[in-house]
């Protein structure tokens, strides 16, 4: 006799303790990250927490055109300060353009302020330029320390890793204490070779034309380079505002003189070459930890142009005595690293110094987004209030507990037993929302804000919703004649079908509107996106296996008039039985 093939419905009617297992060690691994991270409230955004408001005022640098302060500029500085500052879109940070060259960038209170307005002001041109010479950053008259220069390194596209870290990697030569006489006779051969017709911006002249002064310098280059020798000797680089001023109005394809940090912290100085690879040429760049030093670094990419142009910048580089076999990496005037090249280079480089992680990835950030192309700097910084916001915030707050009783009432009054379900189902909801916004606060920066709280309240129906479709199958295979155990397992399929849709139509309404919407409303549409995956999380691992345990009880499976399955209550008419006629009794005499 064949044996009969043990259904689906019977296999997971027999094991629903793996699921509410399952969801049970979710919920706690949530909490204790919450325990972990030292984080227990979410992140609140500017309506509901305050914060700082900065405004930004778009000024001409001299050499550029009178019109660059228009429409199109504005609008995309406030695109790349926007991707800066917000990141995935959910940190409650605001950009607006204001007037004809003003940018308002609000910042909700609970972020790192500095960081961010560091981030925001930060116009983050980027140039690669040759060092000409370098000394001690201390005024002149000062007995400089000798320390090694900023330990920054490149690294071209190996084809064995062994060569690639034997060859490739840059090295820090230390900048030793010179007197006046040779350091001024150091600058005026490079700069009067740097003068000479074949040395310029575009990367074309060779190494020995970039190395042998020219004989054939005007006095027009003997006065400039003597007014740059003048400008390098006075600089002092601890002095904020003469590190800030040395390069106004300077040109990629000048000769700048600039201040950079070195590997202990100290200031150094340095008499750049023009420009020949710049911001433009990075594809990408990133923060990671060098396996070798175990110090974070920024790892930049190169474009196929870019490249080019690297590759070419290094094997002038590669045979010159230091300093001139190194080359600075210039953002916004200062030097952030100036390692010396050993071979030519081509596909990406590595910019290391005295980095922290939060530094190493705001740099890489800004580095990503590009640079602004205007120059910014703050006419005011505001401290912005919550009032408002939490005026609104409890509002409607006492607005969703009222809908949230008008649902528990409702579901009390005509699923009785069953409300408990879903009773149970949506706290367990509520459990793994709150976990959830609380982490996602520390990792991608995640705020709520009034609108994310709307989305919220909605997912209270979505997730009902699901409860009812559920409940309503199940009474209808009651309704068929079937007892409740089996009529669980076979409603399960039909309401799983139904709601796994409804979900999808209401995830897929979230995500269009998260990618064609900015600002508040992207926190919305994150929140309610979130709440129905969370949604579909909680039928499947807690509502179904709960209510197959419970089919299992007799309170529920005896169809008690409060359980919620009471087949009277549901119009279920008992089986007609016929019944057999008496038989006529037989006459004697018709026998």
């Amino acid at each position: 006799m064949a044996t009969p093939k043990k259904s689906r419905g019977a296999g997971a009617q027999s094991k629903p303790g793996r699921a509410l297992s399952l969801i049970v060690i979710i919920m706690v691994a949530l909490v204790g990250g919450m325990f972990i991270s030292g984080t227990f409230t979410p992140r609140l955004g500017i309506d509901l927490a305050g914060g700082t408001s900065i405004t930004l005022q778009a000024k001409n640098e001299p050499g550029q055109s009178k019109n660059a302060i228009n429409k199109t500029n504005m609008d995309t500085a406030a695109d790349i300060i926007n991707r800066r500052v917000n990141g995935m879109g959910v940190s409650e940070a605001e950009v607006q353009t204001q007037g004809n060259d003003n940018i308002i960038v609000n910042i909700p209170r609970g972020t790192n302020q500095k960081q961010a307005r560091e981030q925001v002001g930060t116009t983050a041109q980027l140039y690669f330029r040759p060092v000409l010479t370098a000394a001690a950053g201390a005024p002149t008259g000062t007995t400089p320390s000798t320390s090694p220069s900023p330990s920054a390194s490149s690294s071209g596209k190996a084809t064995d890793k062994a060569t690639d870290k034997a060859t490739d990697k840059a090295s820090s030569s230390a900048t030793p204490s010179s007197s006046a006489t040779s350091q001024g006779r150091a600058v005026t051969d490079s700069l009067k070779a740097d003068a000479t017709p074949s040395s310029s911006a575009s990367g074309k002249s060779d190494d020995k034309a970039s190395s042998t002064p020219s004989a054939s310098s005007t006095p027009t280059a003997d006065a400039a380079t003597t007014a740059l020798e003048k400008k390098f000797t006075a600089l002092d680089c601890t002095d904020k505002a003469a590190r800030t001023t040395v390069n106004e109005g300077s040109k990629p394809g000048d000769t700048i003189v600039a201040c950079g940090k070195g590997s202990q912290g100290q200031w150094e100085k340095y008499i750049l070459g023009p420009s020949e690879v710049n911001g433009k040429d990075v594809k990408k760049s990133q923060a990671v930890i060098n396996q070798q030093s175990g110090q974070w670094v920024v790892n930049m990419d190169f474009t196929g142009s870019g490249s080019k142009k690297f590759a070419a910048t290094t094997s002038k580089l590669k045979d010159q005595q230091d300093p001139m076999n190194r080359f600075a990496i210039v953002l916004d005037g200062d030097v952030v690293s100036a390692p010396s090249v050993s071979s030519t280079l081509s596909s990406n480089a590595e910019i290391s110094g005295s980095f922290t992680p939060e530094s190493a990835k705001d740099l890489a950030n800004v580095l990503s987004y590009g640079a602004l192309p205007l120059t910014f700097h703050e006419q005011s910084v505001t401290t912005v209030t919550a009032a408002l916001g939490g005026e609104q915030l409890h509002a409607g707050l006492i607005a969703g507990a009222i809908g949230l009783a008008l649902v528990v009432i409702y579901l009390v009054v005509y699923y009785r037993g069953l409300s408990l379900v879903a009773l149970a189902s949506l706290i367990t909801s509520g459990v793994l929302t709150y976990t959830l916004m609380t982490l996602l606060g520390p990792a991608i920066g995640f705020a709520l804000n009034l609108p994310a709280v709307c989305g919220a309240i909605v997912a209270i129906g979505i997730t009902a919703d699901s409860f009812i479709v559920f409940f309503e199958r199940i009474r209808d295979e009651i309704r068929e004649g079937r007892s409740v155990r089996p009529a669980v397992e076979r409603a399960w399929p039909r309401a799983r079908r139904t709601i796994l849709v409804s979900d999808f139509v209401s995830f897929l309404a979230a995500a269009v509107l998260y990618v064609v919407t900015v600002g508040k409303v992207q926190g919305f549409a994150f929140t309610l996106g979130l709440t129905t995956l969370l949604d579909v999380v909680v039928v499947f691992l807690f509502t179904k296996p709960l209510m197959t345990l419970l089919a299992r009880r007799k309170f529920f499976a005896s169809g008690h008039k409060w359980s919620g399955l009471d087949p009277k209550r549901l119009g279920v008419q008992p089986p007609l039985r016929r019944t057999r006629r008496a038989a006529r009794p037989v006459d004697t005499k018709e026998a």
